[in-house]
Protein backbone atom coordinates (compact mmCIF):
# COMPACT_ATOMS: atom_id res chain seq x y z
CA UNK A 1 0.00 0.00 0.00
CA UNK A 2 1.30 3.74 -0.83
CA UNK A 3 1.36 5.54 2.41
CA UNK A 4 -2.19 8.28 2.63
CA UNK A 5 -1.30 11.57 2.59
CA UNK A 6 -2.07 13.27 6.54
CA UNK A 7 -4.38 16.08 4.86
CA UNK A 8 -7.46 15.81 2.29
CA UNK A 9 -6.04 18.54 0.40
CA UNK A 10 -3.76 16.37 -0.06
CA UNK A 11 -5.80 13.46 -0.68
CA UNK A 12 -7.57 15.62 -4.02
CA UNK A 13 -4.46 16.72 -5.78
CA UNK A 14 -4.90 18.15 -9.34
CA UNK A 15 -8.87 18.55 -8.37
CA UNK A 16 -10.21 21.84 -6.87
CA UNK A 17 -9.20 22.73 -3.54
CA UNK A 18 -11.62 21.29 -0.96
CA UNK A 19 -11.80 25.43 0.20
CA UNK A 20 -13.37 25.51 -3.19
CA UNK A 21 -16.23 22.84 -3.27
CA UNK A 22 -19.19 23.23 -1.51
CA UNK A 23 -19.93 19.91 0.57
CA UNK A 24 -23.46 18.06 -0.82
CA UNK A 25 -26.46 18.77 0.65
CA UNK A 26 -28.70 16.00 2.28
CA UNK A 27 -30.38 14.02 1.70
CA UNK A 28 -27.91 12.65 -1.06
CA UNK A 29 -30.79 11.76 -4.16
CA UNK A 30 -30.50 9.27 -6.66
CA UNK A 31 -31.81 6.29 -8.70
CA UNK A 32 -31.38 3.72 -11.57
CA UNK A 33 -31.30 4.93 -15.18
CA UNK A 34 -35.16 4.33 -15.93
CA UNK A 35 -36.43 6.35 -12.89
CA UNK A 36 -38.03 2.64 -11.44
CA UNK A 37 -35.74 3.06 -8.59
CA UNK A 38 -34.99 5.67 -6.09
CA UNK A 39 -33.12 6.04 -3.04
CA UNK A 40 -31.96 8.78 -0.38
CA UNK A 41 -28.50 8.56 2.17
CA UNK A 42 -29.31 10.56 4.73
CA UNK A 43 -26.19 10.37 6.45
CA UNK A 44 -22.69 11.84 4.70
CA UNK A 45 -21.06 9.04 2.88
CA UNK A 46 -17.93 7.54 4.61
CA UNK A 47 -15.49 7.84 1.40
CA UNK A 48 -15.54 6.98 -2.30
CA UNK A 49 -13.26 4.79 -4.22
CA UNK A 50 -12.63 3.73 -7.14
CA UNK A 51 -12.16 -0.29 -7.61
CA UNK A 52 -10.34 -1.34 -10.43
CA UNK A 53 -10.86 -5.27 -9.26
CA UNK A 54 -11.65 -7.38 -12.92
CA UNK A 55 -15.60 -7.97 -11.42
CA UNK A 56 -16.17 -4.41 -10.98
CA UNK A 57 -14.41 -3.79 -14.27
CA UNK A 58 -17.02 -6.40 -16.43
CA UNK A 59 -19.79 -5.62 -13.95
CA UNK A 60 -19.89 -2.11 -14.81
CA UNK A 61 -18.39 -2.46 -18.15
CA UNK A 62 -15.74 -0.13 -17.62
CA UNK A 63 -12.16 0.36 -16.33
CA UNK A 64 -13.36 0.60 -12.65
CA UNK A 65 -16.43 1.59 -10.96
CA UNK A 66 -16.67 4.24 -8.29
CA UNK A 67 -18.41 2.96 -4.69
CA UNK A 68 -19.70 5.02 -2.33
CA UNK A 69 -19.89 3.64 1.38
CA UNK A 70 -22.30 4.84 3.60
CA UNK A 71 -23.82 3.36 6.84
CA UNK A 72 -26.62 0.92 6.18
CA UNK A 73 -29.19 3.31 8.18
CA UNK A 74 -28.69 6.09 6.42
CA UNK A 75 -29.78 4.26 2.63
CA UNK A 76 -33.31 4.53 2.15
CA UNK A 77 -34.85 2.69 -1.01
CA UNK A 78 -38.00 5.24 -1.80
CA UNK A 79 -39.34 4.16 -4.98
CA UNK A 80 -39.61 0.83 -6.73
CA UNK A 81 -38.39 -2.89 -5.51
CA UNK A 82 -34.79 -3.87 -6.17
CA UNK A 83 -33.67 -7.50 -7.08
CA UNK A 84 -30.47 -8.72 -5.69
CA UNK A 85 -27.64 -11.09 -7.57
CA UNK A 86 -25.71 -13.00 -5.26
CA UNK A 87 -21.62 -13.79 -5.65
CA UNK A 88 -18.12 -14.38 -4.19
CA UNK A 89 -16.36 -11.15 -5.14
CA UNK A 90 -12.52 -10.88 -5.84
CA UNK A 91 -11.90 -10.42 -2.42
CA UNK A 92 -13.58 -13.51 -1.65
CA UNK A 93 -16.31 -11.95 0.49
CA UNK A 94 -20.05 -13.14 -0.28
CA UNK A 95 -21.46 -10.03 -1.88
CA UNK A 96 -25.10 -8.90 -3.25
CA UNK A 97 -25.48 -6.33 -5.59
CA UNK A 98 -28.69 -4.65 -5.79
CA UNK A 99 -29.89 -4.09 -9.69
CA UNK A 100 -33.55 -2.67 -11.23
CA UNK A 101 -34.81 -5.35 -12.98
CA UNK A 102 -36.65 -2.95 -15.50
CA UNK A 103 -33.25 -1.48 -16.44
CA UNK A 104 -30.59 -4.02 -15.09
CA UNK A 105 -28.73 -0.53 -13.60
CA UNK A 106 -26.71 -1.91 -10.39
CA UNK A 107 -27.59 0.50 -8.05
CA UNK A 108 -25.63 -0.61 -4.46
CA UNK A 109 -24.40 -3.78 -2.67
CA UNK A 110 -23.97 -5.58 0.47
CA UNK A 111 -20.66 -7.45 1.33
CA UNK A 112 -21.68 -10.06 4.53
CA UNK A 113 -21.06 -9.21 7.12
CA UNK A 114 -20.76 -5.29 6.94
CA UNK A 115 -22.65 -2.95 8.36
CA UNK A 116 -21.76 -0.69 5.00
CA UNK A 117 -23.87 -0.01 1.75
CA UNK A 118 -21.87 0.41 -1.01
CA UNK A 119 -24.01 2.56 -3.64
CA UNK A 120 -22.45 2.46 -6.94
CA UNK A 121 -21.56 6.70 -6.99
CA UNK A 122 -22.81 6.80 -10.39
CA UNK A 123 -26.30 6.46 -9.60
CA UNK A 124 -26.34 9.71 -7.78
CA UNK A 125 -28.05 12.35 -9.17
CA UNK A 126 -25.25 15.14 -8.42
CA UNK A 127 -21.97 13.60 -8.88
CA UNK A 128 -20.24 17.01 -9.18
CA UNK A 129 -18.53 16.80 -6.24
CA UNK A 130 -17.34 13.28 -6.19
CA UNK A 131 -13.53 13.00 -5.41
CA UNK A 132 -12.37 9.53 -4.55
CA UNK A 133 -9.54 8.96 -2.17
CA UNK A 134 -8.74 5.19 -2.53
CA UNK A 135 -7.93 3.03 -5.58
CA UNK A 136 -8.40 -0.88 -4.69
CA UNK A 137 -7.43 -3.20 -6.83
CA UNK A 138 -4.46 -1.28 -8.64
CA UNK A 139 -2.86 -4.74 -9.30
CA UNK A 140 -5.92 -5.21 -11.70
CA UNK A 141 -6.43 -1.56 -13.58
CA UNK A 142 -5.97 -1.29 -16.94
CA UNK A 143 -2.10 -0.51 -18.17
CA UNK A 144 -3.59 2.85 -19.78
CA UNK A 145 -4.73 4.27 -17.02
CA UNK A 146 -3.44 7.09 -15.45
CA UNK A 147 -3.29 7.15 -11.35
CA UNK A 148 -1.35 10.28 -10.81
CA UNK A 149 -3.33 12.22 -8.42
CA UNK A 150 -2.36 12.30 -4.49
CA UNK A 151 -5.31 9.31 -3.92
CA UNK A 152 -4.54 6.24 -1.70
CA UNK A 153 -3.91 3.38 -3.59
CA UNK A 154 -4.09 -0.58 -2.90
CA UNK A 155 -2.86 -3.66 -4.68
CA UNK A 156 -6.03 -5.50 -3.38
CA UNK A 157 -8.98 -4.89 -0.96
CA UNK A 158 -7.80 -2.90 1.68
CA UNK A 159 -8.24 -3.75 5.80
CA UNK A 160 -10.47 -1.58 7.43
CA UNK A 161 -7.75 -0.25 9.66
CA UNK A 162 -6.28 0.87 6.37
CA UNK A 163 -9.65 2.12 5.69
CA UNK A 164 -9.86 4.30 8.76
CA UNK A 165 -7.47 7.02 7.88
CA UNK A 166 -9.88 7.95 4.49
CA UNK A 167 -12.87 7.87 6.35
CA UNK A 168 -11.03 10.79 8.69
CA UNK A 169 -9.68 12.08 5.38
CA UNK A 170 -13.25 12.74 3.73
CA UNK A 171 -14.60 14.00 6.96
CA UNK A 172 -12.34 17.19 6.90
CA UNK A 173 -12.52 17.20 3.23
CA UNK A 174 -16.42 17.81 3.51
CA UNK A 175 -16.51 19.11 6.75
CA UNK A 176 -19.94 21.28 7.30
CA UNK A 177 -19.45 24.81 7.56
Amino acid sequence: MRSIPSSAEKLVGGTAAASERQPPSLPLKGGCACGAIRYQIRARPLFLYACHCTDCQRHSGSAFSLGLPVAAPAFHVEQGEAKAWAFVGAAGIPTRFWFCPTCGGRIWGEREGSQRVNVRAGTLDDTSWLVPLAHYFRRSAQPWERLGSDAAWFATLPSETEILPLVHAWRELWQPD
